[in-house]
């Protein structure tokens, strides 16, 4: 599996009225990975055992099984053109025709409705690009949501003014019915703006903040600022050969690069170090461990953190560093 593989999906589905739970946002994205345009009559197989070792998660059975059992019943709800009198057009849709769970083998078979088929395999320029290692990391359905929201408009910089009753519905947070989760606006801030906003700058390549704009004495309007940087998670190995003249044996294209970035992030520069890191699998590895290490907070560095980088791999002194 490679770990840097990048998820698409029309900008549609970025933007649909859909609830997912977690496990079931871990199923479909990791779907829309295996996606080829040239199968979209095709049935696609997921294998449980393949989705955990790229998610980290042991997954129950029987839970999945209630979760592709839900999928298939779940609208996606899309906004569509405006029809002749220029009014907005939601169109409502059911993702899959099929969705098999067949027991003792860890596998799921899905097979899609024909009226999805043209947002799934038809992108052109209209698709949102993302890391689907970063997506499946993030530990709650609406950080899932958020973060491939975020990858729409990374390349901006910024979101559009999202109006936050209808950022809610976009999250399934609000029912056809009208009824609310979360309903106090700072039940909604905390469990799923902070939360999201918190995780997705732990553990993505994207780091995001939240603007909130007042009309009257209520929040009415919701902006995301965007910018990327290096992903501070602790990559697995790929197995298998990578791209000769780049990375070392055992390193994957997406380590070796991330690494680039992080030293360049702490001001690495010298080429004599920099070369000793970038040709050594073992220091490459050690490099991102660190960078996740310092992110989660396992390692504290009051200051200086190259210095301390470097003392670590066996190049310079420390100075300056409080280990929990």
């Amino acid at each position: 599996m490679e770990n840097a593989i990048q998820v698409r999906q029309h900008n549609a589905i970025t933007n649909a009225r859909y609830e997912y739970s977690e496990l079931q946002l871990d199923i479909f994205l990791f779907l829309l990975s295996r996606l080829r345009k040239s199968q979209p009559d095709g049935i696609y197989e997921i294998s449980v055992t393949e989705m955990g070792k790229l998610t980290g998660k042991k997954y129950d059975y029987q839970k999945l099984r209630l979760a592709t059992e839900g999928m298939g019943s779940r609208m996606f709800e899309i906004p569509n053109e405006t029809d002749k009198k220029g009014r907005q057009v939601w169109r409502q849709m059911w993702m899959f025709d099929r969705v098999d769970y067949i027991h003792g083998l860890g596998v799921i078979e899905i097979e899609f409705t024909r009226t999805i088929q043209p947002y799934l395999f038809d992108l052109q320029a209209t698709f949102t690009s993302f890391q689907l290692y970063s997506a499946l990391r993030l530990g709650s359905k609406h950080a899932k949501r958020i973060y491939a929201l975020c990858s729409q408009w990374k390349d901006k910089g910024q979101t559009p003014e999202y109006v936050i009753e209808e950022f809610k519905r976009m999250l399934g947070l609000i029912n056809e019915k009208g009824d609310e989760e979360y309903g106090p606006f700072s039940m909604f801030r905390k469990r799923v703006l902070d939360e999201s906003v918190k995780q997705i700058n732990q553990h993505t390549d994207l780091q995001i903040s939240y603007a909130l704009e007042k009309k009257g004495r209520s929040f009415k309007n919701i902006t995301f600022t965007i910018k990327s940087q290096p992903l501070t998670v602790a990559l697995p190995v790929k197995d298998g050969a990578v791209k000769p003249g780049a990375a070392p044996a055992g390193v994957s294209e997406s380590q070796y690069q991330n690494v680039r970035l992080l030293l360049e992030k702490w001001n690495i520069k010298r080429a004599d170090v920099v070369n000793q890191i970038m040709n050594s699998a073992e220091l490459i590895q050690e490099v991102n461990k660190f960078a996740y290490e310092l992110q989660t907070g396992k390692v504290k560095v009051e200051k200086n953190v190259a210095g301390y980088l470097l003392t670590r791999l066996g190049l310079k002194q420390p100075k300056g560093v409080k280990n929990d």
